[in-house]
């Protein structure tokens, strides 16, 4: 009986262990990126949406060997914002930036954010939230919204590329 007792825990460690390493397995990534025009910034706070994102899930899912009902957890790994246009510019007008997901008009939430922009740059690195995102990863489509705080008036159109990292794990059963 003791030597049961002495057993157990290194049993359940070394299950625990294998199913850290098998999650592991079946974790991968999903790339997005999207394209924005935005025809002027204000300055103060105001908001930018974004045309729907196709997430074409289903198929980055069948390349890595799973389905849309298998997808256990999914999570923003990194999202970087990048102006694309006009060539040179910067996000020197920018202070703050949050962006928000949604699939429709009642599960927006916090997606990522920077509440402190580098200047002289031309891409900014966002501080993801650890939101469980399987729901919007899994849509057919989300929209995109950010709310900024801008420090100065943009009266010209620019293109900021946002490039995102999903990382999906699937279950293997």
């Amino acid at each position: 009986m003791k030597k049961i007792l002495l057993l157990a825990p290194l049993v359940l460690l070394l299950v625990f262990v294998g199913c850290k390493k098998i999650d592991k397995l079946l974790t991968f990534n999903v790339d997005v990126s999207q394209s924005v025009t935005i025809p002027i910034i204000l300055p103060g706070t105001g908001p930018v949406s974004a045309d729907p994102v196709v997430t074409n899930s289903a198929n980055s899912f069948r390349n890595n060997k799973t389905t849309t009902d298998k997808v256990k957890n999914v999570s923003l790994d990194r999202m970087t914002l990048t102006i694309t246009d006009p060539a040179g510019a910067n996000f020197n007008f920018l202070d703050k930036v949050d962006v928000y997901i949604s699939t429709n008009a009642n599960n927006k939430i916090l997606l990522a954010q920077q509440t402190n922009v580098p200047k002289e740059v031309n891409t900014i690195m966002l501080v993801p939230t650890t939101a469980r995102l399987d729901e919007y990863l899994k849509s057919e489509t989300y929209t995109l919204d950010a709310i900024y705080t801008s420090n100065k008036l943009i009266a010209r159109p620019f293109t900021v590329r946002s490039d995102a990292t999903f990382k999906v794990t699937a279950d293997p059963l």
